[in-house]
């Protein structure tokens, strides 16, 4: 069994670690992750406002708040979407800017020229002008794809044009400013001789825009991806990166984002068409059920930390509670240590799985709703459930099983992690008072 965990742990640390820390560093993977992460305070406000224009209630609630609050949502619809209209309804926009800037500023070029670039080519693509009007069917998660691809090809092409020194030469006495738009003339020039012709043959071909043929290629991975199996192996190798000190979370999170974000927009769109909704695999699942109280789910490893008869395991204990309910644990994971731990490699592996299987029963046969809202993935687990899926408390029982479950689990190996530790505290206790006594 040694031998067994030494070789496992061998792979891990010798074959997976530099695999993924190369991945976390890559320059194109970081610009999308962070290109997201600037995007969510819009996408998290499109989302409440999307929740409060579709109150827990049924329309023959008897209730005076219910009834009131159906009422307003009745007369000022309109103008209670528009904010979700114009954060989560054109996601894909403020992606789009948002990687591009970050691309380019790794390069050292100029991330607000990169972005007005990206910016005005997916415009192009993706909302070509019809009858005076711009579509906006591709500008939210059919997009995303699409923003993706796009801010990576301008930025890209911009990047190539100063290092070979292609561009307008100017006299030093010309301002910066205007230097740095007349440098965007022929990444404009490259965007207009190469996307724009071949968006136009995709039109008049296949009747389809770049973002719609986009999607068609990527429909099967995402379907792919809204499933069990999948959810099971993005899981594991999330926290073997972890158990291996790598931010795991961090990279796996980053590579799904894009699938998450594009599930949510399904399913915000079913609702506001009041259909049935599709897709289960998005990033409140991941935060408020699968890994609540932070990867590995030690939200239960905590209540036992703060009962544990070792000084160690108490002071990390008191120390994690209050990031814990916030599902931040890297106190947990680097205090305990988890990293590299074998004592806790096996729970902290198996109980974001066992969540994984029980939340995704619960929602596929709707013990629990599906979710439609985005909440900060800071939001402490119970209430973040709840607000992702609607207001609906079935969520917040769930997620309190969910926190018993993960106590229970790890519970007989944190007893034999205890009792390593207190022999490890009763002889430097010794040690400490045999000095004393010279």
């Amino acid at each position: 069994m040694s031998t067994l965990a030494d070789s496992l742990f061998g792979v891990i640390e010798n074959r997976i670690s530099p695999i993924a820390a190369r991945l976390s560093s890559q320059r194109h993977v970081v610009a999308i992750k962070d290109g997201f992460i600037a995007s969510m305070p819009f996408l998290i406000v499109g989302s409440f406002m999307l929740l409060f224009s579709h109150p827990p209630f049924s329309q023959d609630s008897q209730w005076g708040f219910a009834q009131w609050w159906l009422g307003m949502v009745k007369q000022y619809n309109d103008q209670l979407m528009m904010p979700y209209n114009m954060t989560m309804g054109i996601m894909a926009v403020f992606i789009t800017g948002a990687i591009a800037y970050n691309l380019a500023q790794s390069y050292k070029l100029n991330g607000l020229m990169a972005a007005l670039l990206s910016l005005m080519t997916f415009l192009v693509v993706a909302a070509p002008e019809k009858n005076g009007a711009l579509s906006v069917a591709s500008l939210g998660g059919e997009g995303i794809f699409t923003a993706i691809l796009i801010s990576l090809y301008c930025t890209e092409v911009m990047h190539w044009l100063v290092k070979y020194n292609i561009g307008f030469k100017l006299p030093e006495q010309v301002p910066p400013k205007i230097r740095q738009s007349f440098d965007l003339l022929i990444p404009i020039m490259v965007i207009f001789l190469t996307l724009y012709p071949l968006n136009l043959f995709m039109e008049s071909h296949f009747g389809l825009l770049i973002p719609q043929a986009i999607m068609s290629v990527f429909a099967p991975i995402i379907s792919a991806a809204d499933s069990l199996p999948a959810v099971l192996i993005a899981v594991l190798l999330c926290h073997l990166l972890w158990f291996a000190g790598i931010h795991g979370a961090a990279i796996v999170g980053g590579i799904l984002q894009a699938f998450w974000l594009s599930n949510l927009g399904l399913n915000q769109e079913a609702l506001n068409a009041g259909q049935e909704i599709p897709k289960i695999f998005i990033e409140p699942f991941w935060q408020f059920f699968i890994t609540v109280g932070g990867s590995g789910a030690t939200m239960g490893l905590v209540i036992l930390y703060l009962r544990s008869r070792s000084a160690h395991l108490r002071a990390i204990g008191r120390l994690g509670f209050v990031p814990g309910m916030f599902n931040i644990n890297e106190p947990i994971i680097f205090g305990s240590p988890v990293v590299m731990n074998p004592l806790l490699f096996i729970p902290f592996i198996t109980t974001p799985l066992i969540n994984a299987v029980i939340a995704w029963t619960a929602t596929r046969t709707n013990l629990i709703n599906h979710v439609i809202s985005l909440a900060p993935w800071t939001t402490p687990g119970p209430i973040g459930a709840a607000w992702s899926t609607g207001w609906d408390w079935r969520a917040v029982v769930l997620v309190a099983f969910l926190i018993c479950l993960s106590t229970l689990i790890y519970y007989p190996f944190f007893k034999m992690y205890e009792r390593q530790l207190l022999a490890q505290e009763g002889e430097m206790a010794q040690e400490q008072l045999a000095e004393e006594m010279k």
